[in-house]
């Protein structure tokens, strides 16, 4: 495996970062996944654009521009030679001193990317389905850290994500501060009734999910009605289907919730009509490396 950082490649038992960095110190940076098919990278101006927007709120200069970015993704996708492969890609304050203070980054930006292998969740789950539950953490105010910044500082998710495997669980809801579903640990989730798809808007707390969009995208093209809107758990308990999205996890089913069998408690005819359509667009999409 070859490790880029700060424009060198090095080997993974090389790969290595300052313990006075502000990333490890705090959290504080931003982050990306991102997914490469058939040695094309999925979605990757979409995700250096959402990286860019994180990095802006916290005021985290990235020293690269969007293209040099790209070129540098592209060159780590190819020398580590997956035509199949998870990219981690991280830009943090950089190297300063144990104050909080991130004027005193003084050498910038650290920019990693990682290139590797993933299985969020196993095989069998995308044909048996998930069973999911709500767990007491909820989600980030965005009046407090927005989770529409995808920043190192993952806490929350990783304290939900404790709840739901202490609790048997595959996967956690995780509700906003109002007690409406705002995401799963590390998805986006949805919602089929009577034919329509329902998601929870961004302004409550979400964040904008590429592989959400992508189902929006899917949606509007098939002319599946398709609807931003709040959702309580009432709504998920007697939806038809249920599904999440995510970079990592892809078009996951849903077939229980809290106990509450969802459907007929198997993957929903809608959600793998939409498995097979994401499918499609990975294999034709993205840049070839």
């Amino acid at each position: 495996m070859k490790i880029y950082i700060n424009g060198k490649f090095y080997e993974k038992e090389n790969a290595k970062i300052s313990v006075f960095d502000h990333g490890l110190l705090y959290g504080d940076g931003v982050f990306e996944g991102i997914r490469s098919y058939n040695r094309r990278v999925f979605k990757l101006k979409e995700h250096i654009d959402r990286l860019f927007e994180s990095s802006q709120s916290i005021m985290l200069k990235v020293i690269l521009t969007k293209e040099q970015l790209i070129k540098a993704v592209l060159q780590t996708a190819k020398i580590n030679k997956l035509d199949n492969a998870y990219i981690r890609l991280i830009v943090t304050r950089g190297e300063g001193d144990l104050g909080l203070d991130p004027y005193k980054c003084y050498k910038g930006a650290t920019i990693i990317i990682i290139v590797d292998k993933i299985a969020l969740y196993p095989e069998r789950l995308y044909r048996e389905g998930l069973s999911i539950v709500t767990v007491p953490t909820v989600r980030n105010l965005p009046e407090a850290l927005n989770p529409q910044i995808k920043s190192l500082n993952y806490l929350n998710n990783i304290l939900a994500k404790i709840e739901a495997i202490n609790c048997g669980s595959d996967e956690a809801i995780m509700l906003d501060s109002l007690g409406y579903v705002a995401e799963c640990t590390g998805d986006n989730i949805f919602v089929v009734k009577s034919g329509h798809f329902y998601t929870p808007p961004q302004c409550m707390g979400t964040l904008r999910g590429i592989t959400r969009d992508s189902v929006l995208e899917i949606a509007r093209k098939n002319k599946i009605p398709a609807h931003e809107h709040v959702i309580t758990r009432h709504e998920v308990y007697i939806s038809d289907e249920c599904f999440l999205t995510g970079t990592a996890a892809e078009i996951i089913p849903v077939v229980k919730v809290d106990g509450r069998v969802i459907g007929r408690g198997k993957p929903g005819k809608l959600t793998l009509v939409l498995m097979k359509k994401f499918k499609q667009l990975t294999r034709k999409e993205g840049i070839k490396y």
